[in-house]
C-alpha cells in the first residue's frame, strides 16, 4: 500500500498540533505505487508540467484541517480514512492544468449516510520534486457533519489498526 505504517500517527500528529495552533514539520507519509507515479508524470509532461523526481508523499496539513475538519466537521478519523481511500493501489490518476489527483475507485460509505468517492488532491510545486498531499475531498458527501446534529449512528472511521499501509497485506 502506499501509505507507510507510521503514516496515520503522523498525519494525526500534525492535524492535532495544527489545531492547536502549533507550526507542524513536513512528513513523509508514503509513496506513490508505481504505476500511479509513471502515470501521473506521463500526464504532467503532456500538460507541460514538470514531472517529478521522487514518488515520495510527504504531508503538512493545514489546509486539510481548516478545509475538512473546521468548514466540513469532519473528525481527524474521517480525514484518516478519507486519505487511506484516495491514497489507495487501486486509485486512479487525474491531472488537469490546475491538480493532480489520485481518485479512489471504491465506494465507501463515510458514516454520514453518504457513499463517497475519496480524491488526494495535490500540491506539486512547493515541495518540487516531492508531491505534498495538500487535501482530500469525499466526492458524495451530500450530508457533511457541520451540516448535522451529532447522533450515535454518525458512525466514525474504522479504527487506526484496520486502515491499509505499506507494511500490512491488503
Amino acid at each position: 500500500m502506499p501509505l507507510l505504517a507510521q503514516a496515520i500517527q503522523l498525519v494525526r500528529s500534525n492535524l492535532e498540533e495544527v489545531s492547536r495552533n502549533v507550526r507542524v514539520s513536513l512528513v513523509t507519509i508514503g509513496h506513490l505505487h508505481p504505476a500511479q507515479f509513471a502515470d501521473l508524470n506521463r500526464y504532467r509532461s503532456g500538460h507541460g508540467l514538470h514531472e517529478l523526481e521522487s514518488n515520495e508523499i510527504v504531508f503538512l496539513g493545514k489546509h486539510i484541517h481548516g478545509s475538512r475538519i473546521v468548514k466540513d466537521g469532519y473528525s481527524i478519523d474521517d480525514v484518516l480514512a478519507q486519505i487511506a481511500a484516495a491514497i489507495a493501489n487501486t486509485s486512479t490518476v487525474h491531472v488537469g492544468p490546475r491538480m493532480s489527483a489520485l481518485h479512489s475507485t471504491v465506494a465507501r460509505a463515510d458514516g454520514y449516510g453518504n457513499t463517497v468517492l475519496d480524491q488526494a488532491i495535490f500540491e506539486m510545486t512547493a515541495r518540487k520534486p516531492r508531491a505534498e498531499l495538500f487535501s482530500v475531498i469525499p466526492k458524495g458527501d451530500a450530508m457533511k457533519p457541520s451540516r448535522l446534529q451529532p447522533t450515535a449512528q454518525n458512525a466514525k472511521s474504522p479504527p487506526e489498526g484496520e486502515l491499509p499501509t505499506e507494511d500490512a497485506p491488503g
